[in-house]
C-alpha cells in the first residue's frame, strides 16, 4: 500500500504542475498573439505535459514493483574439487621390455622308414601326449625282412651248433694223439665263423624290428600338433639316417612351460647386474608379465637365461624367462610386455597419473593451500605401479594434491576441498 500511496502522489503533483502551467499569466501579453500562434503554443504544452505525466508513471512503476534502489548479485560458490594426501608404497624398480614366446620343445616329425600312409590317428591342431599313435605306414614289407632276419637267425644258430661238435670230437681225438692240431684249429676256426654269422643275424633281426617299429609314428612329447601334411594312401619317403629328403608329416611344439624371449639394452643389463650384485639374494629372477590385450600383468615366470655375449649390430643381449602354462592358453609366437626387478624396493610417494599434466616441457599437479587457493606445483615424475605415478619431487607427503576435478581447479582460484584416497592396484601395469 506504500508503494501504490507514493506512486498516486508523484501523478498528482504531475497533473497540478501541468494545470498551474495552464492557468498562469504569460510574460508577453495574450492579446498580442494570433489565433494559430495560440494553437500551436497549447500544443506543444500539451506534449510537455504528456512527456512529465509518462516519466512519473515509469518512476512510480519502478518504486512499486522494484522496491526502490536494484541489488547487487550474490557471488556464486566456489567449485568442489577433491583432494588427497600422496599415496606411501614402497616402489619396486623394474625395467619393461617386449617379448615373444617360443616353444620349449619343436619338432618337425618325418618318416624314418618309406612306403604307404594307411592310417591318420589325429585332429590337426589338437592337444596330444607322449607316446599318442599319430601315423601309421603300411608295416607287411618290414614284417616280411623281419620274419626273413628271424629265420636267419636259426640257421646260424645250427651252423653254431654244429661247429661246436665238430670242435670238440677234434680237440677229444687230438688228446688221444688221434687226430692233429691242424684238425682243430680248422674246426676253432669254422665255430668262431659260425659264432660270427649268428650274431650277424641277431643284428639283423634287430634292424627289422627297428624298421617295423617305425612304421608306427607315435609323438614324442605332450604338445599341440600341426595339420597333417600327407594323406592316406601317399607314398611316403623316409630315411632313418636323413641322408635323403623325406616326408615332413606334420609338426609338434610342447606348450607347458614355455620361453618367453626378449632382448635388453646393454644399460637394462649392467642395472640388472648391479642390482644383483648389491642386494645379493634380495632381488627375485622374477618376471612379470601382460599379453597385448591385457592391462594387468597376471602372470609370471623366471629368468633362466641369458647369453653370454652382446650382439655388435644391435647392442643388445638374449635372455630368456620361462613361463608356467598349465591351461595350454600361451601359444609360440604371441608377443607380451613383461618387467624385470632391477633393484631393491624403498619408499616413495604416488599420486594418479591423470593428476599429472604436461605444461609445455615440466609435469604439474595441482595442489590446494591452506586458505583453499589453487597452486600448481612443478614435479619430477618417476615410474608407474599399480596405476599410479612415482613422484620423486616437487611436493611433500603433507601436500594436497587434487585428484579429482582438475577442469575446475585453476590456477589461483578458490576452491571447496573434499578429503578423497588414492588406491593402487597390486595387478596393474601402471
Amino acid at each position: 500500500m506504500a508503494g501504490t500511496f507514493g506512486a498516486t502522489s508523484a501523478t498528482d503533483e504531475v497533473f497540478a504542475g501541468v494545470r498551474a502551467h495552464r492557468t498562469a499569466p504569460d510574460a508577453a501579453p495574450r492579446a498580442g498573439l494570433g489565433r494559430a500562434a495560440r494553437r500551436r503554443r497549447g500544443r506543444w504544452r500539451l506534449l510537455a505535459g504528456a512527456a512529465l505525466l509518462l516519466s512519473a508513471g515509469s518512476a512510480a512503476f519502478a518504486l512499486q514493483h522494484g522496491g526502490g534502489a536494484p541489488h547487487a548479485q550474490a557471488a556464486p560458490p566456489p567449485p568442489i574439487v577433491t583432494v588427497s594426501s600422496p599415496l606411501r608404497e614402497d616402489l619396486t624398480p623394474h625395467e619393461s621390455f617386449l617379448g615373444q614366446f617360443s616353444a620349449v620343445a619343436a619338432v618337425d616329425l618325418r618318416a624314418q622308414v618309406g612306403g604307404v600312409l594307411t592310417e591318420i590317428h589325429f585332429t590337426d591342431g589338437q592337444i596330444v601326449h607322449k607316446g599318442d599313435l599319430l601315423f601309421v605306414i603300411d608295416p607287411r614289407p618290414y614284417e616280411i625282412k623281419f620274419a626273413e632276419a628271424a629265420a636267419q637267425v636259426q640257421t646260424n644258430q645250427a651252423r653254431l651248433a654244429l661247429a661246436n661238435r665238430e670242435l670238440f670230437r677234434a680237440q677229444a681225438l687230438k688228446h688221444d694223439d688221434y687226430g692233429t692240431a691242424e684238425t682243430v684249429d680248422q674246426r676253432l676256426n669254422e665255430q668262431h665263423a659260425a659264432q660270427a654269422a649268428l650274431d650277424s643275424a641277431v643284428a639283423a633281426v634287430r634292424d627289422a624290428q627297428l624298421d617295423l617299429q617305425y612304421c608306427r609314428v607315435t609323438a614324442p612329447f605332450t604338445g599341440r600338433i600341426s595339420s597333417h601334411r600327407v594323406s592316406v594312401g601317399s607314398l611316403i619317403s623316409g630315411s632313418r639316417a636323413g641322408s635323403s629328403p623325406t616326408t615332413l608329416l606334420t609338426t609338434l611344439v610342447a606348450l607347458d612351460p614355455i620361453y618367453l624371449d626378449f632382448d635388453m639394452s646393454e644399460s637394462d643389463y649392467l642395472a640388472y647386474k648391479r642390482a644383483h650384485a648389491n642386494n645379493a639374494g634380495a632381488i627375485a629372477d622374477t618376471v612379470d608379465i601382460a599379453l597385448g590385450d591385457e592391462d594387468n600383468f597376471t602372470r609370471q615366470g623366471k629368468l633362466d637365461f641369458i647369453d653370454n655375449a652382446v650382439d655388435r649390430g644391435s647392442g643388445t643381449l638374449h635372455a630368456r624367462a620361462t613361463v608356467p602354462n598349465p591351461d595350454l592358453f600361451l601359444t609360440p609366437g604371441v608377443f607380451a610386455r613383461l618387467r624385470l626387478t632391477v633393484g631393491a624396493p624403498h619408499p616413495a610417494l604416488f599420486v594418479p597419473d591423470s593428476a599429472v599434466f604436461l605444461d609445455q616441457s615440466n609435469h604439474v599437479v595441482m595442489t590446494v593451500a591452506a586458505n583453499g587457493t589453487i597452486v600448481p606445483r612443478q614435479v619430477e615424475t618417476g615410474a608407474m605401479q599399480g596405476g599410479l605415478r612415482e613422484i620423486r619431487g616437487g611436493i611433500g607427503p603433507s601436500a594436497r594434491v587434487v585428484i579429482d576435478g582438475l577442469m575446475r581447479a585453476q590456477p589461483g582460484a578458490k576452491v571447496k576441498p573434499e578429503s578423497g584416497t588414492i588406491h593402487a592396484s597390486s595387478s596393474s601395469q601402471g
